[in-house]
C-alpha cells in the first residue's frame, strides 16, 4: 500500500475509513482483492505534533470487529445506565 491511493475513503471527524485495490499471485494467476485501512488522527495537549494510528483489515476482520464494538457499545450503556438506577 505505499505510494499507492486508497479507491476511496470516508471520514467522520478525526477517523478515516480507506479502501484499497491488492493484487496478490495465486497459482500463477495475478488475484485482485481489496482491504482497508482504519485510521485516527490526534494532537497529544502537551505537544504540537499530529498523531495518527492505523490499522489495517481484511474482509473476515469486519465482522469480528463489528461484534467487538456492539459488544462494548451495549457495555458502555448498560453500565451507564446501572449506575444510574444505583445513585437512585
Amino acid at each position: 500500500m505505499q505510494g499507492q491511493k486508497p479507491i476511496k475513503k470516508f471520514r467522520s471527524g478525526n477517523f478515516e475509513l480507506a479502501f484499497w485495490e491488492n493484487e496478490k499471485p495465486v497459482n500463477d494467476v495475478l488475484v485482485s482483492f481489496k482491504t482497508m485501512s482504519l485510521s485516527r488522527s490526534f494532537k497529544k495537549k502537551e505537544e504540537d505534533i499530529w498523531r495518527n494510528e492505523l490499522i489495517h483489515l481484511r474482509r473476515s476482520d469486519i465482522p469480528k470487529l463489528l461484534a467487538l464494538l456492539q459488544k462494548g457499545l451495549e457495555e458502555m450503556y448498560l453500565n451507564e445506565q446501572n449506575d444510574r438506577e444505583e445513585e437512585d
